[in-house]
């Protein structure tokens, strides 16, 4: 299973993807469970990254592999978006 697309939206939060990536990466239920809405509203598209969580438990029993996270910054007032590419086997 292969998965590609943004994590944040509109205003890149690169702590909150990182923390997305990291809990993908080592089967953290619980900090994927309890993602603090309020960030994951703060702009549109940014809940987009509960089609990651959905993801997390299709996969429950693969390992994930990052190929990569790039902050996609479109300006300095930090917009743009968090682009992220990895596979699970």
């Amino acid at each position: 299973i292969m998965a590609s697309g943004g994590l944040s939206h509109q205003i890149i939060d690169e702590e909150l993807d990182r923390q997305v990536i990291e809990a993908l990466r080592h089967k953290d239920v619980e900090t994927l469970s309890y993602l603090p809405r309020e960030r994951l509203n703060r702009a549109p598209g940014t809940p987009e990254i509960l089609n990651w969580v959905v993801l997390a438990g299709a996969v429950d029993d693969l390992d994930m592999t990052l190929i990569d996270y790039v902050p996609c910054y479109r300006s300095l007032a930090g917009t743009g978006h968090g682009v992220t590419l990895a596979y699970w086997r």
